[in-house]
């Protein structure tokens, strides 16, 4: 896949309808901090299209990117952020469903998660609300480039086991920093466009 052209198209906050895209998407979900914005931007190749930030809990909204005029990345809000107030969360928790439930256009949901940790009660809540759903997601070990070389299986089979991962659960090591993992992730996006064309 060779991205060519990214726009955010749109922006939905927790009071806004779910916009009723033609093209298929791919969402995006992970902890507030797991560099979600980083692993967007690197896919697209481009600096800061998807705001990073230094406060993790910012993207409130479901962020939709425009790409190539072919499929649409859907940057869901980070959970689990401590700070966020109960109100906020149940928002942004209803938010992710509504999205879930509602879009008739989404194919697949890449949940991320931190390769250096252990995944988190949220993490694990968050995989099967996905497949309750009804997706399979492919999971993305973000921050590989924070480990060494020799820890990367230990902590890819911690993830899965944490995650109580169905057989055959797709996982991919992904580094922003060093774009390992982004040719496999491509190679997916790829097989979406092909499936949906």
């Amino acid at each position: 896949m060779v991205i060519k052209n990214v726009s955010l198209e749109t922006v939905c906050g927790i009071t806004s309808k779910i916009p009723d895209n033609q093209l298929p998407e791919v969402a995006f979900a992970g902890k507030s901090n797991v560099g979600k914005s980083s692993l967007i931007n690197a896919l697209m190749n481009r600096k800061s299209l998807a705001r990073t930030s230094s406060q993790p809990g910012k993207t409130q909204t479901i962020n939709f990117y425009n790409i190539n005029s072919a499929l649409y990345f859907v940057d869901l809000p980070g959970y689990g952020y401590a700070n966020a107030s109960v109100k906020v969360k149940e928002q942004w928790g209803k938010m992710v469903e509504n999205y879930l439930h509602k879009s008739g256009q989404l194919k697949l949901v890449f949940h991320l998660i931190d390769i250096r940790h252990q995944p988190s009660e949220n993490d694990c809540m968050m995989y099967d609300w996905i497949l309750h759903n009804g997706y399979q997601p492919v999971i993305i070990a973000t921050k590989l480039d924070k480990i060494k070389k020799s820890q990367v299986q230990k902590q890819l089979n911690l993830i899965l086991t944490t995650l109580n991962a169905r057989e055959g659960a797709v996982i991919i090591p992904f580094s922003a920093q060093t774009k390992q993992g982004r040719e496999e992730i491509y190679a997916i996006l790829d097989k979406v466009l092909e499936e949906n064309s």
